[in-house]
């Protein structure tokens, strides 16, 4: 069974000392395709060095909204050349992130807005944060649907409302380790079940959101892309499906997604 992590932040510091440990680890559990989230300038270069050693690796440009603050003209141009490289496969980490709160909400705004317009130029797919800020995200996001390719709520863990909405616009859905979390990821075993076919996909979002269902228990927090099929493993049993079916399914809708089928 072969899967593909459609959000891993190995550009993280927590990833330096043993990096190629980690992809090695991730291949032999069957997790050959990786797309490395950039959100923010440092990162967004050190992911595509990442990208560079190995055919399965991918990744994405972006500012996450926690950046947001020092987005300014200076950012916007170095990070609309970052963009410019073929190599890019989507736009983002970009949205809202009201939790946190760690960029003025207005900041966050405009430096979405503008990610989204570099998105638009490029034709690129976009790599969505949305948390806590629903209303205000669909306001900023609503205008540019019709005129960027494809776009997905990366690691989903609102409510029905929040997923209905996103369904009604055509988006993908990236379910992570959330699901796997009895405290707080209960409400998506249900929820689950709404998302079509042809729009889920699976991501760890590594380094963070370590599966808690996984037993034994890893000796470190540290997620990493080789626990992806301990998330597709619950979101299949959730569905009802075979684990089987459901990587093929969500690989397929990131390929597709990515259009990693193009090279």
């Amino acid at each position: 069974t072969m899967w593909t992590d459609i959000g891993a932040n190995l550009a993280d510091t927590s990833f330096n000392s043993d990096l190629q440990a980690v992809l090695d680890r991730a291949k032999a559990a069957g997790v050959d395709e990786i797309v490395i989230t950039g959100s923010c300038l440092d990162s967004n270069a050190r992911a595509a060095e990442i990208a560079a050693r190995d055919d399965g690796l991918y990744y994405t440009t972006g500012v996450h909204p926690h950046h947001a603050a020092a987005y300014d003209d200076q950012m916007h141009a170095t990070l609309q050349t970052q963009m410019s490289a073929p190599s890019v496969i989507a736009a983002g980490e970009c949205g809202l992130d009201y939790f946190r709160d760690i960029a003025p909400r207005a900041q966050q705004g405009h430096a979405f807005k503008q990610q989204l317009e570099l998105a638009q130029d490029r034709a690129l797919p976009v790599f969505l944060h949305q948390r806590d800020a629903h209303d205000d995200f669909l306001a900023i996001l609503d205008p540019f649907l019709a005129s960027i390719p494809r776009a997905v709520a990366h690691c989903f863990t609102a409510g029905e409302r929040e997923l209905r909405a996103y369904l009604e616009r055509d988006l993908y859905i990236g379910i992570t380790g959330w699901i796997c979390d009895e405290r707080r990821g209960q409400h998506l075993l249900e929820l689950i079940r709404l998302i079509p076919d042809d729009r889920l996909m699976i991501e760890t979002d590594a380094p963070y959101l370590l599966p808690r269902t996984l037993r034994p228990k890893p000796k470190t927090r540290r997620n990493e892309p080789a626990w992806l099929p301990e998330v597709g493993r619950v979101v299949a049993q959730a569905r009802g499906v075979s684990i089987e079916s459901l990587a093929e399914t969500t690989r397929t809708n990131a390929r597709r997604f990515f259009a990693l089928n193009d090279d």
